[in-house]
């Protein structure tokens, strides 16, 4: 009969874990310890059952280098979601609305699942594009004002300012 103590939590619970406590405390803003404590209960309880039972979630690993370009790529992400929404007031205060909306599919480089949802939230989170559907490599996203239908352009001014990072953190 083996010792309970034996048991291993499953792989990815620990970068899980540390990753939904920091958004605990981020979006949470008290110092209260019953509120510190909630979060970091939930987040165990959470990261236990996603790491143990969504594979995706298992290929997460910590290194330092992993935690600089995750870094980078935070900064790259605020850096796209204002210039999209600068883009967006443009379009509002214009006197002419002068967009042209469509569909667009994009291929990705990235090679894991996460990676490849963590760029489509990316792209989601900018204003003017939303991510529609993703079938293996491809991404079809909806995009506010198409500038181009050609899929390597589209990929270039959609994604790649986030792909290379999000290999380096998750691939």
């Amino acid at each position: 009969m083996q010792a309970s103590s034996d048991r291993k939590l499953p792989p990815g619970f620990a970068v899980l874990w540390l990753l939904l406590t920091a958004i605990w405390f981020a979006s949470n803003s008290s110092t209260q310890i019953a509120a510190l404590l909630t979060g970091v209960g939930i987040s165990a309880i959470l990261s236990y059952l996603f790491a143990s039972r969504i594979e995706v979630w298992q290929s997460l690993r910590f290194s330092p280098t992993r935690l600089y370009h995750f870094i980078a790529y935070l900064a790259v992400l605020l850096v796209e979601i204002v210039r999209a929404n600068i883009g967006m007031l443009r379009h509002i205060y214009s006197p002419r609305i002068t967009i042209s909306p469509g569909i667009v599919e994009i291929k990705t480089s990235l090679k894991s699942p996460i990676a490849r949802l963590a760029l489509a939230n990316s792209i989601a989170l900018t204003p003017g594009s939303l991510v529609m559907d993703i079938n293996g490599d491809t991404l079809r996203v909806h995009w506010l004002d198409v500038v181009t239908k050609d899929p390597e352009r589209a990929r270039e001014l959609l994604a790649s300012p986030f792909e290379e990072l999000l290999e380096k953190v998750f691939d």
